[in-house]
């Protein structure tokens, strides 16, 4: 198959949202139809293969890189390695934590993997990279032109929106000059209030689509467990099918568009329209009852020890219940 017809798409999300769960599912259900896939994780964590492996953590080619002395050193059969339905796994890695910069693992793997022909024989290369910050190398899939199709994993929660937004305005950085394009929001679901609505507003709002709600089951966790997916684990559950669908809808997709990111403004207006962030008439009001009851009980307080300082002085007689008889 020649580099034109592979699609290569990236799975972005703040960290912490299950990006990584949610793209290996995904990827594991569209290798259940016959796609062939390559996952390169661009996550510090290496944690992007996991569940396709059944391993701890693959070994990356930082690691590699570092042992052997250069990446030239390497072979590609020791960093790519094969999983559940044929999926193609390689992790870029990242430096120590507070040495270098972990975006430059991503820059020499996907280097390296492409010049050594990790991408032949493939219709999907899927990029799972970090959406906290869209830093030069955590971008570098966007930048390079290298994933084409970007889909931001979210919730209903306050700063998972925000890394959407963000994440939103890194790909219109590099829309015009490099062609990538937002594929959707999915959301995995945290079962917070009107979550659904709430993120169809927001993927309007940039101008795209939700293009699936993954509801939340434990059974997700139960194969994580056992490092599996959960196609693999329970191929025949309610929440198998969600990531079939998910994958179906990915496969097929259409909708391609040039974000349009809002500003923090914006994105707190909603936030407090759906209720998940507090107006500042409401704080204030809180604030007022919050200071009432501070009023109420300093005077309560005082009254208290103003009777003890009368007491003490034997300005106050204390009657007991025997003496009022």
């Amino acid at each position: 198959m020649s580099d034109e017809k592979i699609r290569q798409i990236a799975f972005y999300g703040k960290g912490g949202i299950g990006k990584s769960t949610t793209s290996q599912n995904t990827l594991a259900a569209m290798a259940e139809v016959g796609q062939r896939i390559l996952i390169v994780g661009c996550d510090p964590k290496a944690d992007s293969t996991r569940l396709i492996l059944h391993t701890k953590a693959q070994t990356t080619v930082l690691h590699l890189a570092a042992e052997r002395g250069a990446v030239e050193d390497l072979e590609l059969d020791e960093v790519v390695l094969q999983g559940f339905r044929g999926i193609k796994c390689v992790e870029s890695g990242g430096p120590e934590p507070g040495v270098g910069c972990a975006g430059r693992g991503i820059i020499t793997a996907i280097n390296f993997l492409e010049e050594n022909g990790a991408y032949s024989n493939v219709d999907f290369v899927s990029y799972d990279v970090l959406g906290d910050v869209v830093c030069g190398g955590f971008a570098m899939p966007i930048r390079e032109g290298k994933a084409q199709e970007i889909y931001i994993v979210t919730s209903g929660e306050m700063m998972a929106m925000y890394a959407a937004n963000n994440i939103a305005r890194g790909i219109l950085k590099y829309a015009h000059s490099g062609g990538v394009r937002l594929g959707g929001l999915i959301c995995n679901s945290r079962k917070t209030d009107r979550e659904d609505e709430l993120i169809t507003t927001l993927a309007n709002r940039l101008s795209t689509q939700m293009i699936h709600f993954v509801p939340r089951d434990n059974i997700v966790q139960h194969a994580e467990l056992r490092r599996m997916t959960v196609n693999e684990y329970a191929p025949d559950s309610n929440q198998a099918n969600e990531y079939r669908i998910l994958a179906d809808k990915v496969i097929n997709n259409q909708n391609m568009a040039i974000p349009t990111p809002i500003e923090m403004d914006e994105l707190e207006a909603l936030l407090i329209e759906f209720g998940i962030l507090e107006s500042d008439e409401e704080k204030e009001k809180l604030v007022g009852v919050s200071k009432a009851e501070e009023e109420a009980a300093k005077k309560q307080e005082d009254a208290q020890g103003e009777a003890l300082e009368a007491v003490k002085k034997g300005n106050v007689e204390i009657v007991s219940g025997r003496d009022k008889k």
